[in-house]
């Protein structure tokens, strides 16, 4: 900076406000300054300003796996709402590895973030704590905190789970089956809950078995597929709710497309978060649809306001409602 303020004949202070209260400069001057920068190829050191400051003028936004769509959605919602605030969004994608997590918080923390965004998959209370004890403000997206300890929007999951059942249930369906797995996270124990409501509440003309899957991905979805070829007809169900939509898509290529089990004729299929594999699959995916980019603007905002508010913050959460999106593989 000095050397730029020497080649613009201008002292310090201007190049400072240049580089951060461009109103306080006549335009004159700021252009002399502006050219000096070019000339030099300067670049301020932000780590410096961090350092002098305590903060930086940026969010880190941690999530827990970026080739779901549910958390690019929330990404774009999160630096639409940073970009307002005049804030830059930074980004790290855990691939559901807590400790690949705790490497990325501990990255940001000593980037001298603004504040942090986490979308976890497991309990992180130990890490959010760790933040905090840094005096780092976190909000969590798509995971109850442990009370007390943080902001946090939320999907009401269990309604996921109750809408994508209360859906079959409606549509005639009465021998259905949810398809699991990692109930070790939160959302897929809360979709369970919601699952069980819905059929409890249609009596005992509806009934309900669990089918457990390795994993959430298409592949794993075309293993459960195969395995439901091969019952005798009068043990498939005629619904599945499946608890991720990429799971569901393997299913139905499996029993549609390979063994010609009709989807929905035979079977109706609902998955549970219409991120965008949803709409392509080989039988258009009917889901029950988590506003994404909504909680990343809300989760920003929560952060903002904690910000603001200092010492006088207290917590919130925020409890967005979900909703059916109808397609073909489970029509009205």
């Amino acid at each position: 900076m000095q050397d730029v303020a020497k080649a613009a004949g201008v002292s310090l202070g201007t190049v400072s406000n240049v580089l951060n209260s461009p109103a306080k400069v006549s335009p004159a001057t700021a252009e002399r300054v502006r050219e000096a920068i070019t000339q030099l190829g300067f670049v301020r050191n932000d780590a410096a300003r961090s350092l002098a400051s305590g903060s930086n003028d940026s969010v880190g936004m941690v999530l827990a796996d970026l080739e779901n769509s549910l958390f690019i959605d929330m990404a774009h919602g999160a630096q639409e709402a940073a970009r307002v605030a005049g804030l830059s969004l930074l980004l790290a994608n855990t691939m559901c590895d807590m400790t690949l997590q705790d490497e990325y918080l501990d990255l940001f923390d000593e980037s001298r973030v603004t504040g942090m965004l986490l979308a976890p998959m497991l309990d992180s209370a130990a890490a959010i704590a760790r933040m905090r004890s840094h005096g780092r403000q976190i909000v969590l997206l798509n995971f109850s905190p442990r009370p007390g300890t943080c902001c946090s929007v939320l999907v009401n999951n269990e309604h996921v789970g109750y809408l994508a059942a209360r859906h079959l249930i409606d549509t005639g369906r009465t021998r259905l089956a949810y398809v699991v797995a990692r109930d070790d996270y939160q959302p897929v124990r809360d979709r369970r809950r919601g699952v069980r409501a819905a059929v409890e509440e249609a009596g005992g003309r509806v009934t309900l078995e669990e089918i457990g899957s390795t994993g959430l991905t298409t592949a794993d979805g075309h293993l459960v597929g195969k395995d439901l070829v091969r019952r005798k007809p009068g043990d498939l169900p005629d619904g599945l709710i499946v608890v991720s939509d990429e799971l569901a898509n393997g299913i139905i290529h499996e029993l549609h497309t390979v063994a010609g089990i009709g989807v929905p004729d035979r079977v109706a299929v609902v998955g549970c978060e219409n991120n965008r594999a949803a709409g392509s699959a080989a039988v258009p995916l009917t889901a029950v649809d988590m506003p994404g980019r909504l909680m990343g603007q809300e989760a920003m905002r929560l952060l903002m306001d904690e910000v603001a508010a200092g010492e006088k913050h207290r917590h919130a959460t925020v409890v967005l409602e979900p909703e059916l999106v109808v397609r073909a593989s489970a029509p009205r």
